[in-house]
């Protein structure tokens, strides 16, 4: 249910001739980003499919997958699936949605599709419909026709994508900024941009992450001298931190590396894959005999040692929290080491990452990071360069997305100051169809689009309550209480006996409530109460009291009550 229009109905039937937009992931996190645009007679041209990763309040899971539902039944009516980037958050979900249909036909620049590929290969995916495309291509995918243009991301060869359709053109930036001196010369295609508004544009899905901050993001080359300098300035070992796609800042670490001579080790899966897929496709740039494998560096001096690696978000099981933690197969942490984030904070991973930071200080190093010092750009437009697209493309609506509420309404803000009327900004969330008919833009209804969780093999299986239940054991402990009971003679023939998991307690302190649980047991019995289940309860009723009263704890609490026939 929409929390911006929590009474709307199911959308009605899209009229004969107009286009309906559902967003599935994207609008109200940064992640998961996919979105469908939908024509009258049902055929399906699919915008992205990426992964949201979780927060700490979703205990065990791996990640988390946009809704399928809203298309599943209807999978056979998917034209195709158009990859914008490739980012995690716009690709990550695509083998679990070819799981579905493996021969939906997929669009991409050349190094998003290579990306995938090796997805596909750890998800035993074959032959699936790769259809590589390049910015000015002009591409018919019945009934729609695509139109692909160059925009600078924070990951080489990304695309913009003007989709024509029978109901007017709408218009996505993908993740987009307008660095004016990108790292690979592949500037944001303004004149494009341009001609697209003239041509006309009648609905605008804009990158939404960075609407409220003020001006325009730095550029890219900026961090190469701020990068040499901590290079030079260090003198133990240094490791660097990074979203496993992020080509340009590799790049600027290896050159930094290089300068300063020092020798360089990829660590993390996902880093390691992606850095030699971006090397096999020219998008990166390796010094020679500048690599060395992450088992061997340790046998250099410490001051010659670079370790690339995965974690800046903080997470368990990345290379970096394993090295804070002293739990890294090949990298041990020393005295006086220097350790750089070098990436954007993504909303919800404060906390992560401040554990890590911590950790990291604990031991002794010297940790460099957005907030004390310009080691990070982001690959988002800015508010002011937000203001210049609009103005550029002056396109009759505007649908924000990528990001969470407060960016979005940031963001249909910004449209409104450079002319849009108000009436034409569309602020939606998840689930909420906007139609698009006769040139106006409209909220026509919702369908239920609710996180899909992995954890390990299982899909979709873990519900809100049990994710509940996880943060219950995680915070307050668990307490289970063990009890036999003849109901026949009334009587307890074995127990209770409490055993209990994260308390900060040893057992011997529920010694104190075990002859409250015994009374409680045998005036359920001697009332002649004959069901488990709710002598369970009554167990439960004295146990939890105690422990909140005693301990301040409000712990998972499972009893067990076995009930045997005495002979």
């Amino acid at each position: 249910m929409s929390a911006l229009y929590p009474d709307l109905p199911e959308p009605l039937p899209l009229q004969e001739h107009g286009i309906r937009v559902t967003p599935l992931g994207g609008l109200g996190d940064v992640g998961r980003n996919m979105t469908v645009v939908e024509d009258s007679n049902g055929h399906m041209l699919l915008i992205d499919c990426g992964l949201l990763f979780p927060e700490e309040i979703q205990p065990g899971v791996d990640v988390i997958l946009p809704d399928f539902s809203y298309i599943a039944e209807r999978i056979d009516k998917v034209v195709a699936l158009i990859l914008t980037h490739g980012h995690e958050d716009h690709i990550g979900a695509v083998p679990y949605l070819l799981k579905l249909r493996p021969d939906i036909p997929l669009y991409g620049s050349q190094l998003t599709m290579a990306f995938l590929e090796a997805k596909f290969k750890e998800h035993r995916l074959e032959n699936v419909h790769i259809n590589v495309v390049a910015e000015d291509d002009v591409i018919a995918i019945e009934p729609f026709e695509c139109e692909f243009v160059a925009v600078n991301h924070s990951i080489p060869d990304a695309l913009a994508v003007m989709v024509r359709t029978q109901a007017g053109n709408i218009l996505f930036t993908g993740d987009f900024k307008m660095d004016q001196l990108p790292l690979d010369g592949r500037l944001t295609d303004l004149r494009a941009f341009g001609r697209l508004g003239e041509e006309g544009v009648d609905l605008f899905c804009v990158d939404s992450t960075n609407a409220e901050v003020p001006g325009f993001v730095a550029h890219e080359r900026d961090i190469g001298p701020v990068l040499n300098d901590v290079f030079r300035r260090a003198t133990g070992q240094i490791i660097v931190a990074s979203f496993a796609s992020h080509v340009h800042r590799v790049q600027q670490v290896l050159d930094a590396a290089k300068d300063s001579g020092r020798y360089v080790a990829f660590i993390g899966r996902s880093m390691e894959r992606n850095m030699r897929i971006a090397a096999d496709k020219g998008f990166l740039h390796i010094p020679d005999n500048l690599l060395v494998d992450s088992k061997d560096l340790h046998a250099l001096p410490l001051e010659e040692r670079v370790y690339m690696a995965t974690g800046s978000q903080g997470e368990p099981m990345a290379a970096l929290s394993r090295i804070a933690h002293d739990s890294h197969r090949f990298v041990e942490l020393n005295q006086g080491d220097t350790v750089v984030l070098a990436s954007s904070l993504i909303p919800g991973n404060e906390n992560s990452v401040s554990r890590v930071i911590n950790e990291l200080m604990k031991r002794g190093a010297n940790v460099v990071h957005k907030g004390n010092s310009k080691v990070h750009v982001s690959g988002h437009a800015a508010a002011g360069e937000l203001l210049y697209t609009y103005n550029i493309v002056q396109p009759r609506n505007v649908l924000p997305i990528h990001g969470e509420i407060r960016h979005l309404v940031a963001n249909g803000k910004l449209a409104i100051q450079t002319g849009v009327p108000a009436s034409n900004v569309v602020i939606a969330e998840d689930g909420v169809s906007v139609d698009l008919v006769d040139g106006e833009a409209y909220v026509a209804g919702q369908t239920p689009c609710n996180y899909i969780y992995v954890d390990g093999q299982s899909i979709g299986e873990i519900s809100e309550e049990e994710l509940k239940d996880r943060m219950t054991l995680s915070n307050e402990g668990f307490v289970s209480v063990f009890a036999t009971v003849d109901t026949a003679a009334k009587t307890i023939i074995a127990g209770p006996h409490v055993a209990a998991r994260g308390m900060a307690e040893n057992d011997t302190v529920f010694r104190e409530v075990l002859p409250s649980i015994t009374k409680a047991l045998d005036d359920a019995l001697t009332r002649g109460e004959t069901d488990t289940y709710a002598l369970q309860q009554a167990i439960r009723r004295v146990i939890g009291r105690w422990v909140s009263r005693k301990l301040r704890r409000r712990p998972m609490i499972v009893p067990v009550v076995v009930e045997v026939s005495a002979k």
